[in-house]
């Protein structure tokens, strides 16, 4: 098995300082208004020039702000980004079609089959960045080993415009000097009983005792114990474009008010059922997202029997969680709501489908078209002002 994993070089930055040439050069920050510093969202993006200043991604807007006041600050525009990806997934495509997206910019391919077509796995690779240099003025880096989690690693470690294969000779002599927080699975948490036990580096992991592992992380030991030998069995699952659709929201000051929850909430749920109709998607999980004035996240979701897009039943549910999470008194900086567990485009769940579930199919989608001629203020549910 040959895996290449492709990875977009500051993808949102990237496409707005192709699209606006006084930006090239430029600290360029993708997410929220900072608003002087006083912006309560965070960073979804920044290019490589923001990045020497210590920027990164989901840090909070008001951070990058003091940080390079200087930079452009720019609102996502996910439209756009949207059809971008779109462009190079169709690339992605032209080389094979076990590719398994990871996200709007990132992607998985099983190359085994295409090197018949297009030459030895270097070659791949080169053609992949010179087809996304040349038709979408992007540059992507890749990585290529015998399983994901080292390509994975490959391509992070190429970054910017990189390319960068590991052999099955060369796998351990590359893994093994890494730190432990290059790999799937280990996060603070894990990253913190690891220490403990004296592992700081992936050879220290690969070297250490089955037992003692399982004693201290579960079943988790024999897993992370075989990933840092080099062995992870994962295939790549071809045709999950869309892993959920989501909206959030930060307030510019954190609010105790329900009603004002329930509000913003109502707002959401609207967006995420638009957008799972534009795409074609019906969801069976909603989750919802809040996190507190502290800046701890908490989440809840519930598996619903049927797949939906519909808003009320998106609302109602994505309600009830909020009832349930919300905690009288707290203070709350951020709500958001998702739904995932998609199947194929409309294919029904049930045999029989209500008529009941066509009309409300049909009122939804008129609702969709006014809003698309006339803006989202164009017609308005009663609780989203």
């Amino acid at each position: 098995m040959i895996i290449l994993h492709i990875d977009m070089d500051a993808f949102f930055a990237a496409i707005e300082q192709r699209d606006d040439t006084r930006l090239k050069g430029k600290p360029v920050v993708v997410g929220a208004d900072p608003k002087g510093g006083r912006g309560r969202g965070v960073v979804s993006t920044c290019s490589y020039e923001a990045r020497r200043y210590g920027i990164h991604s989901a840090m909070p807007i008001s951070a990058a702000y003091r940080r390079c006041p200087e930079a452009v600050f720019l609102p996502v525009d996910m439209r756009k980004y949207a059809k971008v990806s779109q462009s190079m997934f169709a690339i992605l495509y032209e080389f094979t079609p076990e590719t398994e997206p990871l996200s709007i910019d990132e992607a998985f391919l099983d190359i085994t089959g295409s090197i018949r077509l297009f030459g030895a796995p270097l070659e791949i690779g080169r053609k992949i960045k010179e087809r996304i240099s040349q038709e979408l003025c992007l540059t992507a880096s890749v990585g290529i080993a015998p399983n994901k989690m080292v390509a994975k690693i490959a391509s992070a470690h190429a970054k910017p415009d990189g390319l960068l294969e590991i052999t099955t000779d060369d796998l351990l002599s590359f893994l093994w000097p890494l730190p432990v927080s290059k790999m799937f699975g280990v996060g603070e948490q894990t990253q913190k009983i690891l220490d403990t036990m004296g592992i700081h580096r992936i050879g220290d992991l690969a070297k250490a005792s089955v037992a003692a592992l399982d004693e201290r992380l579960g079943a988790r030991g024999q897993y992370l114990w075989d990933l840092a030998n080099g062995i992870d069995e994962r295939e790549v699952v071809p045709g999950e474009e869309a892993r959920s659709v989501s909206h959030e929201h930060t307030f510019e000051e954190d609010t105790v008010d329900q009603e004002q929850l329930n509000i913003v909430l109502s707002v959401l749920c609207e967006k995420v059922s638009r957008r799972l109709r534009m795409e074609d998607l019906k969801g069976k999980t909603v989750t919802l997202k809040l996190r507190s004035g502290d800046f701890k996240t908490i989440t809840r979701d519930v598996t619903l029997a049927d797949r939906t897009n519909f808003f009320d039943i998106i609302y109602r549910v994505s309600r009830s969680l909020l009832d349930k999470a919300c905690q009288p008194g707290k203070k709350y900086r951020l709500i958001g709501v998702r739904v995932s567990n998609f199947h194929q485009p409309y294919v029904r769940d049930s045999l029989f489908e209500e008529v009941t579930s066509q009309k409300t199919e049909k009122i939804h989608r008129a609702v969709d078209a006014i809003k698309a001629k006339f803006g989202e203020k164009g017609i308005i549910r009663g609780r989203s002002f």
